[in-house]
């Protein structure tokens, strides 16, 4: 006696193997479109998300994580998700740290007196959102940097990792970069 799992597969290989006619094909794709829809969310409340940025990976101009980061609040936003229910932290360390440095530090740390950091703009827009943007101490010592190096407004972690491990524990959902 068949199994249902055995007429399923039956029934799915029959279908997959069955030549559609032009019109068929048309109408069924049309079924299968209607059947997608967007999903939302359902958390509108205590969004609680750390993102580990380490890569220096860049997108539109700017530190990827960043651009993207930007893009997530503008999606809850855009949901109408109230921008003080969304705690995100953004914690910089190893070689994307320098995307938080003054103009000053940064040109000695890119060895061009006239190159700008194109991330201060968009770091300003993200404070401005509520968002933590965070720095690794040890990296900034390692690197030789001190609070003046930093953009306003960007708090210094002890260290990254034992900053991401408290955020985590705190149910802040992980995002790397």
């Amino acid at each position: 006696m068949p199994t249902l799992n055995n007429l399923i597969l039956f029934t799915i290989t029959i279908t997959a193997l069955t030549p559609l006619h032009p019109s068929h094909a048309e109408s069924n794709e049309a079924n299968q479109t209607a059947q997608y829809s967007t999903v939302n969310i359902n958390e509108r409340q205590n969004i609680n998300v750390v993102y580990d940025v380490k890569d220096d990976v860049w997108e539109a101009g700017v530190g990827k994580a960043l651009f993207f980061l930007n893009g997530l609040m503008g999606s809850y936003s855009a949901m109408g998700v109230p921008q003080e229910q969304v705690h995100i932290s953004v914690i910089m360390h190893g070689s994307t740290a320098y995307w938080l440095l003054k103009e000053n530090a940064y040109q000695i740390h890119k060895n061009d007196p006239f190159d700008f950091n194109p991330n201060e703009h968009i770091v300003q827009e993200l404070l401005a959102k509520g968002v933590s943007v965070e720095i690794c101490n040890s990296t900034m010592k390692a690197k030789g940097w001190t609070e003046k190096d930093i953009l306003p407004g960007v708090v210094i972690v002890h260290d990254a990792y034992s900053r991401l491990i408290d955020l985590q524990m705190r149910k802040y959902a992980y995002i790397r970069f």
